[in-house]
């Protein structure tokens, strides 16, 4: 895939099926196709100002934005929705809904019927995009990242965000769950430091997550709470981006601020690597952890100084996309590659 630059990138996401990504930018929005790389459209600086979140609905007209950067032209804590079909000369014409709260937004979230709100001590759930109210409110523990997680499926309706415990998941079946009434909260003790990233998969079965330590991913089945399978990233710490599956489940990959995008096999783990302490029978305790994780099956390198996010293309056995934005410096840069990823039999 060919690099386009991008300017300014105050943060990057992908789309629901992840077949686009969009870009919040000082110089605006950017929304990109991922296969193949194209612009799709884009918002420029004199129609919304510089963003600090941009979120799209599946491959629909429907952004949430939420002001931020250097030169804002809307506030840090409102969402706004913006219907880019909608005819209108003047760009506030396609402001079609606005939620405001007395602290800035640090992620949003929508799936077809629901959009998720995130603050750094609470979740707000609301009906949308029709007659849009609010139907949920969670406190949270401290959640200066804005950690979150919503199911795209139509049966499936499961938002997961850090628990109130350290290291715990808190998983809620917005389905099941009426609106108004409290229900015990169903957690995941997933790991003993504070969590530092989440991802779902696409049915809502499987819930990965990372610690701030960085080094192993757990996943969890989301309907017994039981741990299926443990990943190890690497030894030393690191600072998760960004957690993504297959459309299938097959696989995961994971970018960090290592510079390096690890892939791993979940249908079939005898792809991935192992220690080869593993061969040599009983250990001590205070390795058998590190001998019973499984290692990536395959990785590749992005520029350590840029944060970025991958996620998988249509083809799985095939490619894995890199979104590659430099967002901590005031003139960041940033972009998107492919890498090719075969997957099958190997000598050991």
């Amino acid at each position: 895939m060919t690099q386009q630059p991008l300017r300014g990138v105050t943060s990057l996401r992908f789309n629901q099926d992840q077949s686009c990504f969009c870009c919040a930018m000082e110089t605006g929005v950017r929304i990109y196709n991922v296969e193949p790389l194209m612009e799709k459209g884009h918002l420029d600086h004199e129609q919304v100002g510089s963003m600090g979140l941009v979120e799209m609905l599946h491959r629909s007209n429907l952004l949430a934005l939420v002001g931020g950067g250097g030169s804002p032209k809307f506030s840090e804590i409102s969402v706004l929705i913006w219907d880019d079909a909608r005819e209108g000369k003047d760009s506030k014409d396609k402001l079609v809904l606005e939620f405001t709260f007395t602290k800035p937004v640090l992620a949003v979230r929508m799936r077809h019927d629901k959009i998720v709100i995130v603050l750094r001590n609470r979740i707000y759930v609301y009906s949308f995009p029709d007659n849009p109210r609010k139907l949920f409110e969670f406190d949270t523990r401290d959640n200066p990242k804005g950690l979150c997680d919503l199911c795209p499926s139509l049966e499936k309706q499961l938002l997961v965000f850090p628990g109130h415990k350290c290291g715990s998941l808190q998983l809620v079946d917005l389905a099941s769950t009426k609106p108004g009434t409290s229900s015990a909260p169903f957690t995941i003790n997933a790991h003993q430091s504070d969590v530092a990233c989440v991802s779902l998969n696409q049915p809502g079965t499987v819930v990965a997550s990372a610690s701030q330590k960085g080094t192993l991913i757990r996943l969890f089945d989301t309907q017994s709470k039981e741990k299926l399978v443990e990943l190890r990233r690497g030894t030393d710490p690191a600072t998760l981006y960004c957690i993504n599956f297959s459309h299938d489940s097959s696989f995961l990959c994971a970018s960090s601020d290592k510079g390096t995008v690890h892939i791993f096999a979940l249908k079939d783990t005898r792809l991935n690597r192992r220690s080869a302490l593993a061969r040599v029978g009983k250990v001590g305790p205070m390795i058998g952890q590190y001998v019973d994780s499984q290692w990536s099956l395959a990785s590749f390198t992005v520029p350590a100084e840029s944060a970025c996010i991958c996620a998988f293309g249509r083809n799985t056995s095939k490619n894995v996309n890199s979104v590659i934005g430099e967002w901590k410096k005031p003139l960041g840069s940033g972009y998107c590659m492919g890498k090719g990823l075969q997957v099958g039999p190997r000598r050991i």
